[in-house]
Protein backbone atom coordinates (compact mmCIF):
# COMPACT_ATOMS: atom_id res chain seq x y z
CA UNK A 1 0.00 0.00 0.00
CA UNK A 2 1.35 3.05 -0.95
CA UNK A 3 1.11 6.71 1.27
CA UNK A 4 1.84 9.47 -0.30
CA UNK A 5 2.83 12.42 2.21
CA UNK A 6 0.41 15.67 2.40
CA UNK A 7 2.17 18.25 -0.24
CA UNK A 8 2.69 21.93 2.68
CA UNK A 9 4.34 25.34 0.67
CA UNK A 10 4.87 26.93 4.36
CA UNK A 11 8.15 26.25 4.49
CA UNK A 12 8.82 28.32 0.85
CA UNK A 13 7.06 31.31 2.07
CA UNK A 14 10.60 33.14 3.40
CA UNK A 15 12.53 32.55 0.16
CA UNK A 16 9.39 32.67 -1.97
CA UNK A 17 8.28 36.06 -0.84
CA UNK A 18 11.97 37.59 -1.21
CA UNK A 19 12.48 36.21 -4.99
CA UNK A 20 9.38 36.90 -6.49
CA UNK A 21 8.83 40.54 -4.61
CA UNK A 22 12.71 40.97 -6.14
CA UNK A 23 12.11 39.53 -9.81
CA UNK A 24 8.69 41.76 -9.90
CA UNK A 25 10.42 44.85 -8.88
CA UNK A 26 13.55 44.28 -10.94
CA UNK A 27 11.22 43.27 -14.25
CA UNK A 28 8.19 46.31 -13.57
CA UNK A 29 10.69 49.06 -12.16
CA UNK A 30 13.56 48.74 -14.53
CA UNK A 31 11.06 48.13 -17.84
CA UNK A 32 9.28 51.50 -16.19
CA UNK A 33 12.34 53.39 -16.18
CA UNK A 34 13.59 52.50 -19.93
CA UNK A 35 9.83 53.27 -20.84
CA UNK A 36 9.92 56.37 -19.41
CA UNK A 37 12.84 57.28 -20.38
CA UNK A 38 12.70 56.07 -24.54
CA UNK A 39 8.86 58.29 -24.20
CA UNK A 40 11.28 61.15 -23.46
CA UNK A 41 14.22 60.65 -25.12
CA UNK A 42 14.67 57.80 -27.84
CA UNK A 43 18.32 57.68 -28.18
CA UNK A 44 19.65 54.07 -27.43
CA UNK A 45 22.78 54.91 -25.40
CA UNK A 46 20.42 56.61 -22.94
CA UNK A 47 17.84 54.13 -22.81
CA UNK A 48 20.67 51.41 -22.11
CA UNK A 49 22.39 53.48 -19.59
CA UNK A 50 19.24 54.16 -17.67
CA UNK A 51 18.40 50.07 -17.50
CA UNK A 52 21.65 49.54 -16.53
CA UNK A 53 21.44 51.82 -13.87
CA UNK A 54 18.71 51.49 -12.79
CA UNK A 55 19.06 47.35 -12.50
CA UNK A 56 22.24 47.38 -10.58
CA UNK A 57 20.91 50.54 -8.15
CA UNK A 58 17.91 48.66 -8.05
CA UNK A 59 19.18 44.94 -7.30
CA UNK A 60 22.08 46.79 -4.09
CA UNK A 61 18.70 48.95 -3.02
CA UNK A 62 16.30 45.43 -2.71
CA UNK A 63 19.13 43.96 -1.25
CA UNK A 64 19.86 46.12 1.53
CA UNK A 65 16.61 46.82 2.34
CA UNK A 66 15.34 43.47 2.81
CA UNK A 67 18.15 42.84 5.32
CA UNK A 68 17.68 45.36 6.89
CA UNK A 69 13.90 44.69 7.42
CA UNK A 70 14.74 40.94 7.97
CA UNK A 71 17.60 41.94 10.73
CA UNK A 72 15.61 43.96 12.49
CA UNK A 73 12.89 40.47 12.65
CA UNK A 74 16.03 38.61 13.83
CA UNK A 75 17.22 41.35 16.58
CA UNK A 76 13.52 41.02 17.90
CA UNK A 77 13.21 37.40 18.17
CA UNK A 78 16.83 36.74 19.46
CA UNK A 79 15.39 39.15 22.10
CA UNK A 80 12.41 37.28 22.90
CA UNK A 81 14.50 33.93 23.17
CA UNK A 82 16.91 35.58 25.46
CA UNK A 83 14.17 36.60 27.52
CA UNK A 84 12.30 33.03 27.79
CA UNK A 85 15.74 31.33 28.49
CA UNK A 86 16.44 33.33 31.46
CA UNK A 87 12.62 33.04 32.62
CA UNK A 88 13.67 29.59 32.24
CA UNK A 89 15.98 29.42 34.67
CA UNK A 90 14.58 31.65 36.99
CA UNK A 91 10.72 30.45 37.39
CA UNK A 92 10.77 27.28 35.76
CA UNK A 93 7.32 25.94 37.38
CA UNK A 94 5.80 29.18 36.10
CA UNK A 95 6.71 28.72 32.64
CA UNK A 96 5.81 24.94 32.67
CA UNK A 97 2.58 26.32 33.49
CA UNK A 98 2.59 29.03 31.05
CA UNK A 99 3.37 26.15 28.14
CA UNK A 100 0.46 23.97 29.63
CA UNK A 101 -1.69 26.95 29.41
CA UNK A 102 -1.13 27.70 25.87
CA UNK A 103 -2.14 23.83 24.77
CA UNK A 104 -5.37 24.55 27.17
CA UNK A 105 -6.79 27.42 25.16
CA UNK A 106 -6.23 25.47 21.76
CA UNK A 107 -8.69 22.66 22.97
CA UNK A 108 -6.28 20.27 24.96
CA UNK A 109 -7.93 18.87 27.94
CA UNK A 110 -6.08 20.83 31.56
CA UNK A 111 -4.32 17.21 32.44
CA UNK A 112 -3.05 16.61 29.00
CA UNK A 113 -1.80 19.99 28.53
CA UNK A 114 0.22 19.87 31.43
CA UNK A 115 1.89 16.00 30.71
CA UNK A 116 2.74 17.82 27.08
CA UNK A 117 4.00 20.75 28.24
CA UNK A 118 6.08 18.77 31.24
CA UNK A 119 7.55 16.07 28.50
CA UNK A 120 7.83 19.00 26.12
CA UNK A 121 9.80 20.86 28.71
CA UNK A 122 11.83 18.08 29.24
CA UNK A 123 12.79 17.19 25.73
CA UNK A 124 13.88 20.88 24.90
CA UNK A 125 12.09 23.82 26.53
CA UNK A 126 13.30 26.43 24.92
CA UNK A 127 12.36 25.12 21.67
CA UNK A 128 8.41 24.35 23.14
CA UNK A 129 8.18 28.09 24.51
CA UNK A 130 9.67 29.67 20.87
CA UNK A 131 7.79 27.43 18.71
CA UNK A 132 4.79 27.35 20.87
CA UNK A 133 4.73 30.73 22.96
CA UNK A 134 6.50 32.58 20.53
CA UNK A 135 5.56 30.84 17.34
CA UNK A 136 9.19 30.91 16.28
CA UNK A 137 10.57 27.63 14.23
CA UNK A 138 12.64 26.50 11.41
CA UNK A 139 10.75 27.62 8.80
CA UNK A 140 9.69 31.32 10.07
CA UNK A 141 12.58 32.40 11.54
CA UNK A 142 14.06 35.45 10.14
CA UNK A 143 17.29 34.83 7.68
CA UNK A 144 18.57 37.79 6.87
CA UNK A 145 22.02 36.79 4.21
CA UNK A 146 19.07 34.38 2.87
CA UNK A 147 16.83 36.84 2.07
CA UNK A 148 19.09 39.83 0.71
CA UNK A 149 20.52 37.54 -1.50
CA UNK A 150 17.12 35.99 -2.83
CA UNK A 151 16.17 40.02 -3.51
CA UNK A 152 19.41 41.01 -4.87
CA UNK A 153 19.82 37.84 -7.49
CA UNK A 154 16.15 37.70 -8.23
CA UNK A 155 15.69 41.53 -8.79
CA UNK A 156 18.98 41.24 -11.16
CA UNK A 157 17.19 38.28 -13.09
CA UNK A 158 14.54 40.44 -13.68
CA UNK A 159 15.70 43.35 -14.72
CA UNK A 160 17.86 41.85 -17.08
CA UNK A 161 14.55 41.05 -19.65
CA UNK A 162 14.51 44.91 -20.04
CA UNK A 163 17.66 45.44 -20.49
CA UNK A 164 18.30 42.70 -22.79
CA UNK A 165 14.92 44.69 -25.01
CA UNK A 166 16.83 47.89 -24.69
CA UNK A 167 19.87 46.57 -26.26
CA UNK A 168 17.99 44.70 -29.21
CA UNK A 169 14.89 46.43 -30.00
CA UNK A 170 13.83 48.63 -32.85
CA UNK A 171 14.39 51.89 -31.45
CA UNK A 172 11.06 53.74 -32.23
CA UNK A 173 8.79 51.02 -31.25
CA UNK A 174 10.79 50.30 -28.53
CA UNK A 175 8.09 51.41 -25.75
CA UNK A 176 5.73 48.31 -27.18
CA UNK A 177 8.73 46.16 -27.11
CA UNK A 178 9.18 46.98 -23.51
CA UNK A 179 5.59 46.04 -22.48
CA UNK A 180 5.10 43.36 -24.57
CA UNK A 181 7.97 41.18 -23.38
CA UNK A 182 7.61 42.52 -20.05
CA UNK A 183 3.69 41.73 -19.66
CA UNK A 184 4.51 38.16 -20.80
CA UNK A 185 7.30 37.67 -18.12
CA UNK A 186 5.20 38.97 -15.68
CA UNK A 187 2.71 36.35 -16.85
CA UNK A 188 5.29 33.67 -16.32
CA UNK A 189 6.63 34.84 -13.10
CA UNK A 190 2.70 34.94 -12.02
CA UNK A 191 1.92 31.68 -13.04
CA UNK A 192 5.19 30.19 -11.30
CA UNK A 193 5.07 31.54 -8.01
CA UNK A 194 1.24 30.03 -7.75
CA UNK A 195 2.49 27.20 -8.32
CA UNK A 196 5.10 27.24 -6.59
CA UNK A 197 3.12 28.82 -3.26
CA UNK A 198 0.25 26.32 -4.43
CA UNK A 199 -2.14 28.95 -5.06
CA UNK A 200 -4.88 29.72 -7.82
CA UNK A 201 -2.82 30.70 -11.31
CA UNK A 202 -5.26 32.57 -13.06
CA UNK A 203 -5.89 35.23 -10.40
CA UNK A 204 -1.56 35.80 -9.78
CA UNK A 205 -1.37 36.22 -13.18
CA UNK A 206 -4.50 38.76 -13.64
CA UNK A 207 -3.63 40.78 -10.92
CA UNK A 208 0.49 40.95 -11.75
CA UNK A 209 -0.23 41.95 -15.75
CA UNK A 210 -3.14 44.61 -14.12
CA UNK A 211 -0.28 46.34 -11.98
CA UNK A 212 2.10 46.07 -14.13
CA UNK A 213 0.59 47.76 -17.05
CA UNK A 214 -0.45 50.28 -14.53
CA UNK A 215 3.07 50.92 -13.63
CA UNK A 216 4.17 51.61 -17.07
CA UNK A 217 1.75 53.17 -18.86
CA UNK A 218 1.94 55.67 -16.03
CA UNK A 219 5.81 56.23 -16.68
CA UNK A 220 4.99 56.08 -20.33
CA UNK A 221 2.81 59.19 -19.97
CA UNK A 222 5.25 61.31 -17.66
CA UNK A 223 7.87 60.84 -20.04
CA UNK A 224 6.23 61.80 -22.87
CA UNK A 225 4.86 64.80 -21.05
CA UNK A 226 8.39 65.10 -19.74
CA UNK A 227 9.90 65.18 -23.03
CA UNK A 228 7.27 67.13 -24.96
CA UNK A 229 8.04 70.00 -21.84
CA UNK A 230 12.01 69.29 -22.19
CA UNK A 231 11.96 69.98 -25.87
Amino acid sequence: MHHELEKHYVNRVGWLRAAVLGANDGLLSTTSIVIGVAAAEPERHIIILAALAGMIAGAMSMAAGEYVSVSSQEDTEKADLMREKRELETMPEIELRELARVYENRGVSKETAMQVATELTKHNALEAHARDELGINEITQAKPLQAAMASFGSFAVGALLPFTVSLLAPIHQMVYFQYGFSIIFLMVLGAVSARTGGSHMGIAMLRICFWGTVAMGVTALVGHFFGINVS
